[in-house]
């Protein structure tokens, strides 16, 4: 009976640790969810307000436009009034003349006034002007409901991260300044290397999104990163690249880097983009950010969004990166002389996700199909 006691206090302990062990990692996700339901909340109410001052904008172009339109038909229609009535007086005071000699030299001088010409409304058209935000509306609605309840086996996030689902901003389009515009001819839609990603990285959407979990994959690929970073599949040696990324949060590092970049930890770092001369980085982090190259660092002022835009053109050797929320401003510029292929390279810190921004009509170059193939 001691025996049997002993075990069952033995099992007991077990289950209370386990049941301890259980509560701690619902409260952890709980803690995270409300983070991540906060967090995309906020985003969602800037986006909104964004796309409502958009919206009024546009409704206030339309609505000018189509003032200006009416503006100007009134004084054609209010010139052709004026003609008639100058034609009419005319008319009457020949009518009036007693000399038919005269009547009939002015009657030679009337001309008629043109045609009227048929009215030309102002363009203007409410359901058009809606069309766009009643889209733009039941998209957000779709992805909140695709969403699933945030009450959902929040235990289980503890150990999965945060949920598949589509970054909010992703459907939410904001004002796009002209610059950002001009970058977007050379827009390149890139992927990661599931080779190159450290253990603690995950791939997800097509090798479009990374996300660095607290417990590593195992094996590890032969070429992959012993820090916590993954290159993209792509490389470039040659003409003007751009692309765009979005994080989950601060505590990132986007840079890029040639082929031979280190796969090992060769200092203190967890990273090593612009730790040598085979990189350039930048590291955002929660208060500032920092321009890594050959283990010199410059403190940036300011304070970069979760959006952020790479512009990389090799003619000119300019590594330029953009802050592009709330509005396209650029953070840094590397100027060098670019002798080898580099590709694009991430460095996340635990927790972090990294999602590469995709558009649809964005094509490369006929000469670079297969430069940019890849290079492992």
């Amino acid at each position: 009976m001691l025996e049997v006691t002993r075990q069952q206090a033995t099992q007991a302990e077990s289950q209370l640790q386990e049941l301890q062990q259980r509560s701690s990692q619902i409260q952890s996700s709980a803690c995270n969810l409300a983070s991540v339901v906060s967090g995309k909340f906020s985003r969602l109410l800037q986006a909104l307000e964004m796309r409502r001052i958009e919206a009024l904008r546009a409704i206030e172009v339309a609505k000018t436009q189509a003032l200006a339109q009416a503006q100007e038909e009134e004084q054609r229609l209010r010139g052709h009034l004026e003609a008639t009535a100058v034609f009419d007086r005319w008319t009457q005071d020949l009518l009036e003349q007693l000399d038919d000699r005269t009547f009939l030299q002015g009657s030679q001088l009337l001309a008629l006034p043109g045609p009227l010409g048929p009215l030309s409304p102002p363009q203007w058209d409410a359901d058009q002007q809606l069309d766009g935000l009643k889209e733009f509306l039941s998209q957000l609605c779709g992805l909140l409901l695709d969403n699933g309840d945030p009450r959902g086996a929040p235990a289980e996030a503890a150990d999965l991260g945060p949920p598949e689902t589509p970054d909010a901003l992703a459907l939410v389009p904001s004002p796009v300044c002209p610059l950002r515009r001009k970058l977007w001819q050379n827009y390149r839609n890139l992927t990661f290397d599931p080779e190159s990603a450290n253990r603690h990285l995950y791939l997800s959407r097509q090798d479009q999104r990374v996300e660095h979990r607290r417990e590593p994959r195992s094996p590890a690929e032969p070429g992959s990163f012993e820090l916590w970073q993954v290159q993209c599949t792509q490389s470039f040696q040659s003409g003007r690249h751009y692309w765009e990324v979005h994080t989950s949060n601060h505590l990132v590092t986007l840079g890029v880097a040639y082929p031979d970049l280190a796969r090992r930890k060769l200092g203190p770092y967890t990273d090593n983009i612009g730790r040598g001369p085979s990189s350039w980085g930048l590291c955002v982090q929660e208060d500032s950010a920092q321009a890594w190259h050959n283990g010199e660092v410059q403190r940036l002022r300011g304070v970069p969004g979760k959006l952020l835009g790479v512009d990389l053109d090799l003619a000119s050797g300019c590594l330029t990166f953009y802050s592009l929320e709330p509005e396209t401003q650029r953070l840094h510029t590397f100027h060098a002389i670019f002798t080898q292929p580099l590709h694009p390279v991430f460095w996340l810190l635990e927790g972090r996700t990294l999602t590469l921004c995709h558009q649809p009509e964005a094509r490369l170059p006929p000469g670079l199909q297969e430069e940019a193939s890849g290079l492992s």
